[in-house]
């Protein structure tokens, strides 16, 4: 699978096969998010890997649509310093969960994206320390259903082209995606 594919046919999913994760698995997806770029090569991340049931039944109650996380085989915390005096670090929390979730993609391991709203709960849940947040939680596993592994993607599923880009201004009509995929 080439990164393009990865990026056009992935898809969020939260209902997951009650399959553990091998350890080699769990290491690929999570030294992923390790090695994303990141402002000035800060990288400003910790990462929490999550197998234990109960640890992730709870953390899926700290976000309103965190539930798929209580069914995952592995969650991961992105952690990050509080990022007001640096918004880069919101995006390069942002760059590291996609990284893992494109790299879980590749391995037949599906993924799905969760905010964290409970501060304190997560903190005293995952005892990170308090210089750090924790906003963003990533939930893995292989999908219930495994077609969505090799479905083509969805007609419709993306606006046009032409409607999201603009060329060296506001308005301006973007050519056609050289690639015929629309990647």
């Amino acid at each position: 699978m080439t990164v393009a594919d990865a990026i056009r046919t992935k898809r969020a999913v939260r209902d997951f096969a009650p399959q553990r994760l091998p350890d080699d698995v769990v290491r690929s997806i999570v030294n992923a998010g390790r090695r994303a770029q990141s402002s000035k090569n800060t990288q400003p991340w910790h990462f929490i890997a999550i197998q234990e049931r109960q640890m992730l039944e709870t953390l899926s109650r700290l976000g309103p649509f965190a539930g798929h996380l209580a069914g995952a085989a592995l969650g991961v915390a992105v952690l990050s310093p509080n990022h007001a005096p640096r918004w880069s670090i919101m995006f390069d929390a942002g760059q590291a969960a996609a990284y893992m979730q494109l790299a879980a993609w590749e391995l037949g391991v599906a993924s799905c994206l969760a905010t964290i709203y409970e501060q304190d709960a997560a903190r005293n849940l995952l005892g990170f320390p308090d210089d750090l947040h924790l906003n963003v939680a990533l939930s893995f596993g292989y999908p219930l259903d495994p077609t969505v592994l090799t479905a083509p993607p969805r007609a419709g599923g993306r606006r046009p082209f032409e409607e999201s880009v603009h060329v060296e201004r506001w308005r301006a009509r973007a050519p056609r995606p050289p690639d015929p995929r629309g990647v």
